[in-house]
Order: structure tokens, then C-alpha cells, then sequence
């Protein structure tokens, strides 16, 4: 029902053109020019963080990459608009997520500003984690309740509005990713958005986000119900477009 991915400018070898992907990116958040080399920079640190040898943390799937993530949350923020900081932080998040670099690295080639916006994300993923997503109670409490108290939490602790939006869009790539992972992995991604996200999303008034949240969410968590859905959707489809051809027809007579 949602377009889940960004079609990317690639070189001949197949490769991000990043170049014009940060064209790109200015173009959607209508920033100036002054900030290319920066978006520039991110970009080769965090490729070369991926590339480096070492370890592998695990990401969300086999298809991403803490790179691929990076670039694919800056295209839901430029959409939304947000400044150059934002897209820097969105771009390196996953690095220091995933152990690639540290806050202090990133502090260093970028500012505090950017290094605030990272921790802040961090901070909000550890919150999150507060929740019991089985619907189990939890000392008395409804998973329910857990739910509304978490939330109320990271609006609280949000002191910058561009944290929320950049995990918000951490969690959007999340969810795109999980498609192909096991049941347990996709089911518990897609409570959390469903329970804490998705709302949060509605709260700060994003509604393509919400909407895409869940959406995906109620794919992974009842997909029987999914597909029943998708399928009226797609007759109803075919029933509207022939009423269109008509009535366009009768327009031309």
C-alpha cells in the first residue's frame, strides 16, 4: 500500500552517486548550497565506517546497511524538511548505533549539535526499550498503559523536536527493513512502532508517517486481515477507475 523505498542516483559501477544524491537532498529540504560540503562529508564517513573491516554488527536486514540507513532517514527528513544538522545526525546515527564510531568522533568532525541530536535519539531508543511488547501485564500494569506512560516519557525528555523527527524516521526505515526477517523479529519491531511510534507521529502531527507506521505494523501483526484489506482495496480499485472512464467519457459526449 506505501511506496517503502527512494530510488537513489547511482554511478556506472552501480554505486550511490553521492554527488547527486545530495543534490537531491538540498532540493527536497530547500537548503542552500553552503551546506553540501557537510552533507558531503557525513556521507564519506559513514561509508567508510561501513566499509571498514572489524566486526559486523548486525542491522535490520541483509539488504541494509548502517549507510543505506543513514541516507534513507535523511530522505524522510529532507522531505520534512529539517536543517542541515538534522540530516548530518540522520546520515551518522546508525554508525554510532551500531558501535562504528563514537559521540566524541562525531563531535570532532561535526559540532556538538550534531553529536546532541545522536545522543538524543539514543536516549529515546533506551526509553522505548521500557516497554513490554508481549501484552503481558508488567506489575499489574496493561502493556496498554506502559504504552501511553512511554510515550508521555519521550515527549518529556524531548527537549529538541528533531530528535523525535529523526528517530521517528529511524523507526520508519526499521519497519521497511524487517520484511524479510523472521516472525518474532518482525512482530516485535512492529509492536513497538505500533504501540510508541505511530502515535507519537500523530502527536507531532506527521500524518504520510503515521500512516505508514501503521500500516506496516498491522501487515506484520495481522497479516491475514492485511491481505483481506488489500484485496477490497484493489477490486474497489478497478470498479473506481471504470467509473472514472465512464463519467470522463460522458463529459466528452
Amino acid at each position: 500500500m506505501v511506496k517503502v523505498r527512494q530510488d537513489r542516483p547511482t554511478t556506472v559501477d552501480g554505486k550511490v552517486d553521492i554527488v547527486s544524491w545530495i543534490d537531491y537532498l538540498r532540493d527536497t529540504a530547500k537548503l542552500s548550497a553552503e551546506v553540501v560540503p557537510e552533507l558531503q562529508r557525513s556521507c564519506e564517513m559513514a561509508l567508510a565506517l561501513e566499509n571498514a573491516p572489524g566486526d559486523k554488527t548486525d542491522g535490520w536486514s541483509e539488504d541494509y546497511s548502517s549507510f543505506s540507513a543513514g541516507l534513507e532517514m535523511a530522505e524522510i527528513l529532507a522531505g520534512l524538511q529539517l536543517d542541515k544538522d538534522s540530516l548530518v545526525a540522520a546520515i551518522l546515527y546508525r554508525s554510532v548505533r551500531e558501535n562504528k564510531c563514537t559521540l566524541v568522533d562525531i563531535e570532532k568532525a561535526f559540532g556538538a549539535t550534531v553529536a546532541n541530536l545522536i545522543e538524543g535519539v539514543r536516549r529515546m531508543a533506551a526509553i522505548s526499550n521500557l516497554t513490554n511488547h508481549t501484552g503481558d501485564k508488567v506489575l499489574g500494569q496493561p502493556s496498554t498503559d506502559q504504552s501511553d506512560n512511554v510515550r508521555k516519557m519521550l515527549v518529556a525528555m524531548v527537549d529538541d523536536v528533531r530528535v523525535a523527527l529523526i528517530k521517528l524516521a529511524e523507526r520508519t526505515c526499521a519497519i521497511r527493513a524487517v520484511k524479510k526477517a523472521p516472525l518474532e523479529k518482525r512482530q516485535r519491531v512492529a509492536r513497538e512502532v505500533s504501540e510508541i511510534y505511530a502515535p507519537l507521529a500523530h502527536r507531532l502531527g506527521i500524518g504520510h508517517i503515521k500512516w505508514e507506521l501503521e500500516d506496516l505494523s498491522f501487515r506484520y501483526l495481522q497479516p491475514y486481515d492485511y491481505k483481506y484489506i488489500a484485496k477490497l482495496l484493489d477490486e474497489r480499485r478497478l470498479d473506481r477507475q471504470v467509473y472514472i472512464e465512464e463519467v470522463i467519457a460522458l463529459l466528452k459526449n
